[in-house]
């Protein structure tokens, strides 16, 4: 079946097609990964891709080609849930579940176990003191991921439930309140409603700003909590939920916006999810660049798509890049999205860089034993997916001002007899040569070609994303990102924006001294310096080893501010 793509093999040619966190400032990204100041001439003599319709989410548009296994995800007809703010009191509302927020604070009774809170007492009187009854007898305190739920009849909603926040406002976050959104996403599922109210028990403390955030965070949940990937199952039921109702956040044109930004969000988070859910024998270097393409063609008032095949990549000298690629049946594609704003100057270019490695072997020094997940390892392009899921965000979102590149080395790292051994010597396009000591420690070695290409754009800053070192997850968990960088204004920004965004960052150290371990005695540099510190060589490689010589170009200087973020 032929490719719904086309290669333009020489210049560059104007992309011809028609139409969840991610970021909430582009000038700014922070939370996710690499970022240095470097000035340089832009390349040219891009070839393009091309690619069709506008599509539903990549859940519903990966290609249908004979795969391994003859696996095909189902078309599956994307869930709309509304979002809309009403001005009302919660006990006029009609629905199928009334859903209230309470923190501890908000749960205090008083000698004749009544609510304090107003809106608390104010409900439990309409149901006749059942929900203190309630609440006493289950031992509901608003302890955060506590819930209690009550059915009701004669009244106009079937179902009232409280859900624990856990501290009071001042110890409240944005993933407080999304995990809220993730509650009544569970409570929807489980009751099989068709419309929710969401309200805060004590909403008449937060600021209209904070309102917004509040309801922003909410409904962030709600959409991801509601989400649930079936495409690869052979049965599936439909989502009952269609509506959700804000009570007591405010309303008008304000909100609204917000909420329409979080939708946009999503789509971009659930778009990152589906390609990492999506198995290898589906999802391949090819049907990622397919992907990438689609997100152009979909928004091709802002977005050009540059894909290189092996031939152009070897063009550009990608040793390093195309080395892991080499053992692979499925070749490798070089993704190259390009996100210019529709009007006005651009105020600064970024580039956002992720790990494609579709499914990680380990080569030669194959994953073997216990813990060494290569089941999971379609899940090695999480960097990438994180990417295009950001491009397909920016999008619908369209900033002004800034100017972003969204660059992918997409491969398989696999076993052959073309494959890269250890003790092989690769040269990245940068002219550094690599003595490889681990073929498992692919991944910098990929991203080592995707950062060059990243400074040949003419950008300001780099953020790189990447499932790059099984030390992290060992150091941190796994539900905590770490981040590298020299620079401590960028680690306050990445601070900053991890609070915003509801992420769970952690800076930790580059230890120049630990780059002795990196040192080769036939090359520039090997690929892995072993198991301990193994995130802080890995970091160290791709800074120090591979970055260094980019802090003078273009005939000025520039100065490389470099934060590196990677979760194993």
């Amino acid at each position: 079946m032929a490719a719904p793509i086309r290669l333009a093999s020489s210049s560059s040619v104007t992309l011809l097609a028609s139409h969840s966190s991610i970021f909430t400032k582009f000038t700014s990204i922070p939370h996710l990964g690499f970022s240095f100041s470097v000035t340089t001439a832009a390349t040219s003599g891009n070839p393009l891709l091309f690619c069709s319709r506008r599509g539903k989410r990549m859940a519903h548009t990966l290609v249908a080609k004979a795969t391994l296994g003859l696996t095909y995800p189902a078309q599956i007809d994307s869930q709309k849930i509304s979002f809309v703010a009403k001005d009302i009191n919660l006990l006029e509302w009609k629905g199928d579940i009334l859903a209230v927020g309470v923190t501890e604070k908000d749960m205090i009774k008083d000698e004749h176990s009544q609510f304090q809170n107003v809106v608390l007492k104010k409900l439990d009187s309409q149901l006749n003191g059942l929900l203190s009854q309630v609440s006493t007898e289950e031992d509901f305190t608003g302890k955060a991921g506590q819930s209690t739920i009550l059915r009701l009849s004669g009244l106009g909603t079937k179902r009232v439930s409280l859900l624990g926040l856990g501290n009071g406002p001042s110890g409240l976050s944005v993933s407080a309140y999304r995990s809220l959104g993730e509650s009544v996403a569970s409570l929807a599922k489980a009751s099989h409603a068709n419309n929710v109210a969401v309200a805060l028990a004590s909403s008449q403390d937060l600021t209209p700003e904070l309102k917004l955030s509040t309801a922003s965070a909410i409904a962030t949940g709600t959409l991801l909590g509601t989400y649930e990937d079936k495409r690869f199952k052979s049965e599936s039921k439909k989502l009952a939920l269609q509506s959700i109702d804000f009570l007591g956040l405010g309303a008008g044109p304000e909100l609204e916006k917000k909420l329409k930004y979080s939708q946009e969000i999503c789509s971009g988070v659930i778009l990152g999810k589906e390609l990492v859910n999506a198995p290898a024998n589906v999802l391949t270097p090819e049907v990622l660049a397919e992907e990438a393409v689609k997100i152009a063609s979909a928004y091709s008032d802002v977005f050009t798509a540059t894909i290189l095949d092996t031939e152009q990549c070897k063009e550009r000298k990608m040793g390093s890049f195309l080395a892991v690629a080499a053992a692979s049946a499925n070749p490798p594609k070089f993704i190259h999205l390009c996100y210019k704003p529709l009007t006005g100057s651009v105020k600064t270019k970024l580039a956002l860089v992720g790990k494609g490695l579709t499914f990680d072997s380990g080569g030669y020094n194959i994953k073997s034993g216990p813990g060494c997940l290569i089941e999971l390892m379609k899940f090695d392009m999480g960097g990438s997916a994180a990417v295009l899921g950001a491009a397909k965000a920016l999008g619908q979102i369209k900033p002004p001002g800034v100017e972003v590149h969204f660059i992918v080395a997409a491969c398989e790292n696999m076993i052959s007899g073309t494959g890269m051994r250890p003790g092989d010597i690769l040269t990245a396009s940068n002219g550094k040569t690599i003595e490889v000591n681990n073929t498992d420690a692919e991944g910098r070695l990929t991203l080592a070609d995707a950062l060059v290409y990243a400074c040949d754009q003419g950008v300001d800053k780099i953020v790189d994303l990447a499932t790059l070192t099984g030390a992290c997850i060992v150091a941190l968990g796994p539900s905590i990102a770490g981040i590298f960088t020299p620079s401590d204004n960028l680690a306050k920004e990445v601070a900053a924006a991890s609070e915003v965004a509801g992420e769970k960052l952690w800076r930790l150290p580059m230890e120049e001294s630990y780059w002795d371990s990196m040192k080769s005695g036939v090359a520039d540099m090997v690929n892995t310096g072993g198991r301990q510190g193994g995130s802080i060589t890995a970091a160290l490689f791709l800074k120090q080893g591979l970055m260094a010589e980019i802090a003078v170009k273009d005939g000025h200087n520039s100065t490389a501010q470099f934060v590196t973020g990677a979760h194993g």
